[in-house]
């Protein structure tokens, strides 16, 4: 149940939107579906085809609802709002091949807040918790509920529709939709908690999404651009942790066994992102990505480029987590104690306060220039932020690296004296 949860929930939930068009209801509906289907696969078994099973009864139960509205309201005309069609809309079923786009595109109507537009698309076609959104952008568990709640009701006062938006709509929404499908992405690349380091189902997801967004809108070249960069980067999947699920560094992982099909893929999107003179986001981190990928080696890595291209984005997009990823190729370019000084900088702004990846890069720098006592405090403090099992083992294994390290140096400096 818990597997079919994760892979069918946004195909679901998507198909039953569309015939209820009111978010809350289909929720409630394909609650209820998998309500039943615990009940019932206990006795029979799981189906062959699990999506169909809950799609079916989620739809059943979707019109039953909506034949009771509309018995309802027949019977109570002046109580009830004049202008409700609980018949399904039939438009753009050719344009959109998969309910879950749709459902992307219309949460990300103009009408609501781009904080609003992503948060709700990933918690009805991502099916993301609360808690895991909040995670993703970095606010507490209680403010991203209630930014759910609203965008939500804004919907129903809005009255906006469940339909396929016309064509010369969707490049109005497409940084919204772009948005969600990278922050889908990064959400399974590395969960921000639980025993996993990577949630493949909305990996594949999110690729997938894009391939469709792609297809729908080809002369894009941000949506080429952030498809290239999720399939670079996940092109390593397969190394990023050793066989006890230990967390493997990029100096560490065997680029024998990256996914190079993909890399070829990835680089030749990212090449067709880059042209002409205007580059989005999307596209600059793809080419980021890109340089990483195809170095043979760790110690071949193109670093001065990369400090260039991290100029270059934070130009297009302004974000202190560009600011702390440029702090880390500065440091590999002039050394430790340079990053530092860049991460000391945005750490004093208070921007990135409670991001656990501030802490950790501030550590593993003091790590490298041999300030060990510091480093352990930074370790511990990324420790505390950090919800992910498999990042918690690396920060205390890091820890107890330098913690060994600054007794040590104490040690020595006790018998100078």
């Amino acid at each position: 149940m818990a597997q079919a949860h994760r892979q069918e929930w946004a195909l679901v939930l998507a198909a039953t939107v569309r015939v209820t068009r009111d978010i809350d209801v289909a929720e409630e509906c394909v609650q209820d579906a998998y309500v039943s289907a615990l009940a019932a696969w206990t006795r029979t078994g799981v189906p062959d085809n699990p999506a169909a099973w809950l799609t079916t009864t989620a739809r059943r139960k979707a019109l039953d609802a909506l034949r009771r509205d509309k018995t309802l309201r027949s019977k109570l005309p002046l109580l009830i709002e004049p202008g409700f069609d609980p018949e399904p809309p039939s438009t753009g079923a050719d344009v959109f091949p998969d309910d879950r786009l749709r459902l992307v595109f219309t949460c990300c109507h103009p009408a609501l807040s781009r904080e609003a537009q992503v948060a709700l698309s990933l918690r009805l076609i991502c099916g993301l918790t609360t808690a895991e959104i909040a995670a993703a952008f970095l606010v507490p568990e209680s403010t991203m509920a209630a930014r759910v709640t609203r965008a939500k009701k804004k919907i129903t006062a809005a009255r906006i529709a469940y339909r396929v938006p016309a064509e010369r709509d969707l490049p109005e929404r497409l940084d919204g939709v772009l948005t969600v499908i990278h922050l889908l992405f990064t959400t399974g690349h590395t969960a921000p908690a639980g025993e996993r380091l990577v949630k493949a189902e909305l990996v594949e997801r999110a690729i997938e999404l894009a391939r469709m967004v792609s297809s729908l809108m080809p002369d894009e070249r941000e949506v080429r651009g952030l498809l290239a960069l999720m399939i670079l980067t996940d092109a390593r999947r397969a190394t990023r942790t050793d066989e006890q699920g230990r967390i493997l560094l990029l100096s560490e992982q065997d680029r024998s066994r990256w996914d190079h099909a993909a890399i070829v893929e990835g680089a030749q999107l990212s090449a067709d992102a880059m042209r002409g003179a205007i580059r989005g986001r999307f596209a600059i981190q793809a080419s980021i990505a890109a340089v990483h990928a195809q170095a043979l080696t760790y110690e071949q890595t193109d670093w001065r480029l990369l400090v260039a291209r991290y100029d270059d984005l934070l130009r297009a997009w302004p974000s202190p987590v560009v600011e702390l990823n440029r702090a880390v190729a500065v440091a590999m370019v002039d050394g430790p104690a340079a990053g530092l000084a860049e991460i000391e900088r945005l750490e004093a702004s208070g921007k990135l306060s409670g991001y656990r990846y501030l802490p950790a890069a501030k550590a593993d720098l003091l790590r490298q220039a041999g300030r060990a006592a510091e480093a352990a405090a930074s370790y511990r403090a990324a420790l505390e932020l950090t919800q992910n099992e498999a990042e918690r083992v690396f920060l205390a294994q890091r820890l107890a690296e330098v913690g060994s390290q600054a007794v040590v140096a104490a040690s020595e400096a006790q018998a100078e004296q």
